[in-house]
């Protein structure tokens, strides 16, 4: 029998969810080609800390997809204080959306689309002006499809040896 959308139940993420989060955001790196092997376990460690102290504190807010009782897709955002700006004087916050992520078996169903679009509800409910991503190439034809645009944001990289 193939699953309906019915049988997809989206809900916020709690502190039992952290091992999945954590295991999802392995996955993630692992199928972007963006991770060595050798460092899965210590990057799922590492989740597992800071997602258990920032989903607590309220500086990550998640969300994930259960089918059958069973967390098979994710996201997540971060919530960052932003700085007064032309756009929003008086300051206020934004957020990065991340950990987007579905397993194989349940992908092509939409379930990546409803949490980015959740969290975009999310978003303009809590009066957030702006909020961002790291798009895959995978990822990419969605976000731009749900009205996100490339910026001109640069980054300064060091090596783990430099510091």
């Amino acid at each position: 029998m193939q699953a309906t959308s019915e049988d997809y139940v989206l809900r916020d993420a709690t502190l039992a969810d952290v091992t999945t989060i954590a295991r999802h955001r392995v996955s993630m790196f692992r199928d972007m080609g963006m991770l060595h092997e050798h460092d899965a376990t210590a990057l799922e460690t590492g989740s597992r800390a800071h997602l258990t102290t920032a989903l607590a504190d309220g500086t990550y807010r998640g969300w994930v997809i259960e089918y059958q009782g069973a967390v098979v897709a994710g996201t997540g955002v971060i919530l960052r204080p932003l700085l007064p700006r032309p756009e929003s004087p008086r300051g206020g916050e934004d957020a990065e959306v991340l950990n987007v992520y579905t397993e194989r078996a349940h992908r092509r169903r939409g379930l990546a689309r409803r949490l980015v679009q959740h969290v975009l509800s999310w978003a303009r409910a809590r009066g957030l002006r702006q909020i961002s991503l790291h798009a895959s190439d995978a990822g990419r034809p969605l976000y731009e499809q749900l009205g996100f645009v490339p910026t001109n944001e640069m980054r300064r990289e060091w090596a783990a040896e430099e510091v």
